[in-house]
């Protein structure tokens, strides 16, 4: 099986709902069971990169049914698409600062888990950050926040954290992702404002952060007549903020039709004739209507499975 990492780049505000609220906010945001942290369900994006690669081909294109599965129109073999996608998961979140405007924020555990997915060579290169326990809490080690006035403390949000400078492991994360997320010449520029900004959060004050500083917004429909709110017609929706970036893994199997023997490598193959640009511009989530969940895909070189951890 071939495997290849993506990002997910939110340049809006991004809502993945969960279709039902179970407290003050109507439409929440849909989040690992264990963890809490958002995430966009693989199943969301599957579908938006058929209809990608529908537009770019022929509707009945072999290769779309390859990779995604047959159509309701040529169910009389049905196989299962040999492209598995997989959830995307929280690798940097937007966070409101006193100085600088944003904090491109993570935390430990989330890139140990995104260190998981990377090939051996490069994960080897990128050893997981330890904070400075012996620092008054809550603490945090941050890349280069070079904003002038934040001097040893960093203000996001309500909490007051100090700053470990000069911290070589954050130095090589933020490289890494900048590289990964602005892949190319032209976006060098980006590229050093992503490292300008990134911080390296301890677990609890993340996980603090990612369940109180997403967005929340008011939604209202006016009633025609009386030019007020129509009756029942207020509610709140939680979205991921614009800046957030996502992570996940394609998978590539051998093709599942009977009149095909591709293997996984000529599937990968096909899934590239398809996303030939290393970025795609998509519209992702719900409420796109209302400038939601525009978002763009970057993916990664590809690996194989004897690379994986």
């Amino acid at each position: 099986m071939e495997h290849q990492l993506f990002y997910l780049h939110a340049l809006s505000a991004l809502h993945a709902g969960t279709g039902q609220g179970v407290g003050a906010i109507d439409l929440p945001i849909a989040r690992a069971r264990a963890t809490q942290l958002p995430l966009l369900p693989g199943s969301s994006l599957k579908g938006v990169l058929r209809d990608q690669a529908s537009q770019t081909s022929t509707r009945d294109n072999p290769n779309i049914a390859a990779l995604f599965g047959p159509d309701n129109t040529a169910m009389d073999s049905p196989h299962a698409g040999a492209l598995v996608v997989g959830d995307a998961n929280l690798l940097i979140l937007p966070v409101r600062a006193f100085c600088g405007v944003v904090a491109f924020a993570t935390c430990p555990f989330i890139l140990r888990r995104y260190a998981r997915d990377l090939p051996a060579a490069c994960r080897d290169k990128l050893p997981i950050p330890t904070l400075d326990i012996e620092a008054a809490l809550p603490e945090c080690s941050v890349l280069q926040y070079s904003v002038e006035g934040a001097g040893q403390q960093l203000l996001l949000e309500d909490l007051n954290l100090s700053i470990q400078p000069n911290h070589t492991q954050a130095h090589a994360w933020g490289d890494h992702l900048a590289k990964a997320l602005y892949p190319g010449h032209p976006n060098k520029d980006w590229q050093a404002e992503f490292v300008k900004h990134f911080a390296i959060l301890p677990d609890n004050v993340f996980s603090f952060l990612a369940d109180t500083a997403t967005e929340i917004r008011a939604r209202v429909r006016i009633d025609p007549h009386t030019r007020t709110v129509a009756n029942g017609a207020l509610w709140y929706e939680e979205n991921l903020p614009a800046e957030s970036v996502l992570w996940g893994m394609l998978a590539f199997s051998p093709s599942r039709s009977s009149n095909s023997s591709d293997s996984a490598q000529d599937m990968q193959a096909k899934f590239k004739t398809c996303f030939s640009q290393p970025e795609q511009l998509m519209q992702l989530g719900g409420k796109h209507t209302v400038g939601r969940g525009l978002c763009r895909l970057v993916l990664s070189a590809a690996h194989t499975e004897g690379e994986q951890a």
